[in-house]
Formats: C-alpha cells, structure tokens, sequence
C-alpha cells in the first residue's frame, strides 16, 4: 500500500476544492469533493477558526483518512469571546471576562490534547492560558479561579473528583 499525506491549514467548517487541497488531491485517485465535504462535517464545531488538517490517501484504492488537530487553547479563547487578541500586559490590563462555563467548553474541546485527566483539571490549563493572556474568569483573576477550583467551589459546573 502506498500512501500520500496531506498536510494543510484549513478555514473550518469552510474548506475548498481551490488552494491548499485541491492542487495537492489532484493527482490522486480521490474524489474531491467527498473529501473536502468530509473534512467541513469534521471540523465544523471550529468554524471560523483555522485547523490543522492532515489527510492520508492509499494511491491504490483512493480510500482516504482525514486526522484534525485541534486550534490552540489561546485560538478556542479568542473565539469563544468574540476578541481578536490578549492583552499586552495581562497584569495590568485586562481584555475580557470569561465565565467559569465558556472555560469548561473550551476545556471539553482541547481535553484530548493536554495534559488533564479530567474536566476540573483541563479547566485549570485553559485558565492557565486566560492569565497570560489578561482575562479574568467570573470577574476574577485567573490564579484565583485556579485555587476555587482546588477547593471545589466550581465542582457542580466542573464535576467534582
């Protein structure tokens, strides 16, 4: 068996048979449009955002497998608050409020990719990034929302261990 793998930048939810994919999928016994409509259903829950796409061709059989990376934690925060950016001093300006359930989403989205074992700690991550990039959780300082969650304050929203 022979395979060809793709790698590629994608708009999600949006991909295209034009440039990045489609002068690549050309030569390959693969129909297009199949592959570009699998990789649209697989990543529209990022739509808006860029992902990483990378897809494994057999030159034989033109049977096709499609693996999607997940955005960065900072990318699903910025989405998930509508902002185009951090702040350039997260310790002393502060962009945006994000609350203790946008957190979790975030979190449930990006769980695969940390190093969390669970929920209550993938949250603890995606907070770890809102403090560097200057947003407060539940109108709190991020390392403060961090301990609350330590002490089980967010165990009904988080799920407690």
């Amino acid at each position: 068996m022979t395979e060809k793998k793709i790698s590629a930048l994608v708009s999600a939810g949006n991909a295209s048979a034009g440039p990045p994919l489609g002068p690549q999928l050309g030569p390959l016994p693969v129909d297009i449009g199949q592959v570009v409509n699998t990789i649209n259903e697989k990543t529209s829950k990022f739509e808006g955002m860029e992902v990483p796409i990378e897809v494994t061709v057999d030159e034989e059989t033109g049977d096709f497998e499609i693996d999607v990376g997940i955005p960065p934690v900072a990318s699903l925060i910025r989405e998930e608050l509508g902002i185009d950016k951090g702040s350039g001093e997260p310790n002393k300006n502060k962009v945006a409020d994000m609350s203790i359930e946008q957190v979790k989403k975030v979190a449930e989205m990006k769980i695969d990719d940390l190093l969390a074992h669970d929920v209550k700690a993938a949250s603890k991550e995606v907070i770890g990034t809102c403090v560097s990039m200057g947003i407060t959780i539940d109108g709190k300082d991020g390392r403060e929302a961090q301990k609350l969650i330590d002490k089980g304050e967010y165990d009904d929203q988080l799920g407690g261990n």
